[in-house]
């Protein structure tokens, strides 16, 4: 059940851009306690490029705003079926610093560009953090199509309609966000740059990529919690 909300923040312009793998590929990266999930038999990798805006406490009226790009995986654990994080990149130097630092999350600073042009979005990072290894992304992706709700049980509720998310820093860690259901629409992206895999000890996906963008949602999430 969903905690107390204690952060609040919209996420804007996501891409959700994920790739279907051997399920093996996946297992042998998660940390004891999880075990990975899988619809129809595969399991999945995604790049997840996006905007959080206006993070803020419950009831504050001042919030941060920067741009984040992660790479993850979707796990059954002890909470529950969750994503989980291999890395976090994002251009806020104070947000990155303290969850390393209490947490020993997989976050890292990156120098991050967005820009618009249309209802285009141009995406660059690239990993400026010290002893980690290098990781760069650079992307544009445009809406099309009409926007959708994910049907229960479809594969995209099982990558996207996730309510809890995992990562392993000192211990394993279990945060818990509450939302309404996405909107979502298909999309196209030209990626130009994508290290994350190799960065995370991965060879690149072979199988046909899945797109989606995600329309701005308002997200309340709780305090992150060992488990």
């Amino acid at each position: 059940m969903f905690g107390r909300r204690w952060l609040e923040m919209t996420w804007r312009d996501g891409l959700f851009v994920h790739w279907p793998v051997d399920p093996g590929v996946v297992a042998d990266t998660l940390p004891e306690r999880l075990s990975v999930a899988t619809y129809e038999g595969d399991a999945y990798l995604g790049v997840v490029p996006f905007l959080m805006t206006d993070i803020r406490p419950r009831g504050s009226p001042i919030g941060r705003s920067f741009p984040e790009l992660n790479l993850r995986t979707y796990v059954d654990g002890p909470n529950g079926r969750g994503v989980y994080f291999y890395n976090l990149d994002a251009s806020d130097p104070v947000g990155v610093a303290v969850a390393r630092r209490v947490f020993a999350l997989p976050y890292y600073r990156a120098r991050m560009r967005v820009d618009r042009d249309g209802d285009g979005i141009c995406f660059a990072s690239d990993r400026t953090h010290r002893d980690a290894p290098s990781a760069g992304f650079d992307a544009t992706y445009e809406p099309v199509g009409e926007a959708f709700t994910p049907e229960p049980g479809s594969r995209e509720a099982f990558l996207l309609e996730n309510y809890r998310f995992y990562a392993a820093g000192r211990r394993l860690y279990c945060g818990e966000i509450a939302h309404e259901p996405w909107t979502l629409r298909a999309a196209t992206v030209d990626i130009r740059t994508n290290t994350l895999f190799e960065a995370n000890g991965f060879d690149r996906p072979e199988r046909d990529r899945l797109v989606h963008y995600a329309e701005p949602i308002d997200v309340s999430a709780d305090r992150l919690r060992r488990v």
